[in-house]
């Protein structure tokens, strides 16, 4: 697939503090990247820059969206951007300004009318379009937002934290249409924390902390990287005492989940069986389930030995 957006070793400094730490990547035709990290990682601070809001202090962002020729931002006809600070007009009738929007990024008003109510019925606001924003709660806020910032069918999207707002059932709903526009044609490349949600739609990830990049790639190669490594989770009768676990060669960690789990993880190239061996024999189990690390286990993980690294040097 063909590159559109180039990234190289791009640096952003407030002070003494690097927000974003020599990064680099590409987003290919048609794939759907996830820049993903905690709050604070420096994720907002690279979307400014894709966007040109503020300028990388070094490194070069170039996008190839018009033929072979290189550009410092898209065309607004061509890109789509829904930024973390929702900012719409709250007291103008919502079709007004998702009109506006429409023609502000080319197309005419008749166009950006049939968007928009074909968006808004999609979204199940179709009915409230002459109400003003201010009267919709935040999630319904959110729908307009995002509707504003693809009714001009972009060639690519850049979503700043699409979920924010959203109860779980509107994510899982929001996850379906990211992957419609995919589809349909849009690149998308978006930041998220809700690695869980992220982990079921995108094509590629790259996953930062302080600024930096501490894994990268597709969800099945971090995940092929972190192969060897499971968990097993056991539910017990009664409160085990785990303590004659905790020092086995062959356990990373011991974690207890509100489901009354015990999930241990296991080490790269460790056997599991030997300590489910030893753990029957000293604890009556009422169940046994293994499972691979998640990109949230992963993604906890490569924080962690970023932070022994530093705490090294």
């Amino acid at each position: 697939m063909e590159v559109i957006l180039k990234v190289d070793s791009i640096l952003k400094q407030f002070g003494k503090l690097n927000a974003v730490d020599h990064l680099s990547f590409t987003v290919r035709k048609g794939e759907i990247f996830a820049l993903l990290g905690p709050n604070g990682a420096g994720k907002t601070t690279t979307v400014r820059m894709l966007m040109d809001i503020i300028k990388p202090d070094s490194g070069s962002i170039e996008y190839f969206l018009i033929d072979s020729a290189t550009s410092r931002a898209p065309l607004p006809t061509q890109l789509g951007y829904l930024p973390e600070e929702r900012g719409l007009y709250q007291e103008i009738p919502i079709i007004r300004s998702l009109e506006y929007m429409g023609i502000i990024r080319g197309m005419n008003k008749t166009d950006a009318r049939k968007s928009s109510d074909m968006w808004l019925s999609k979204l199940e606001l179709l009915d409230r379009k002459n109400e003003k924003l201010s009267t919709l709660s935040k999630g319904n806020q959110q729908k307009i937002q995002f509707i504003s910032s693809v009714l001009h069918n972009p060639s690519f999207a850049i979503l700043d934290e699409p979920f924010s707002g959203f109860d779980p059932i509107n994510q899982e709903a929001f996850l379906m249409i990211i992957k419609e526009l995919r589809d349909k044609g849009t690149t998308i490349l978006l930041s998220a924390h809700q690695m869980h949600l992220v982990e079921k739609i995108a094509d590629k990830v790259l996953l930062i902390n302080n600024g930096r990049s501490i894994a990268k790639g597709s969800i099945e190669e971090i995940k092929n990287e972190n192969s060897a490594r499971e968990i097993l989770i056991l539910t017990f009768d009664g409160k085990p005492d785990l303590s004659f676990l905790q020092d086995d060669e062959a356990v990373e960690k011991i974690e207890n989940n509100t489901k009354g789990e015990v999930k241990i993880f296991i080490k790269q190239n460790k056997s599991l069986s030997g300590l489910l061996s030893k753990a029957a024999s000293n604890l009556k189990i009422s169940s046994v389930k293994t499972e691979q690390m998640t990109l949230h286990d992963i993604f906890i993980e490569k924080v962690n030995q970023d932070k022994e690294r530093n705490n090294g040097n």
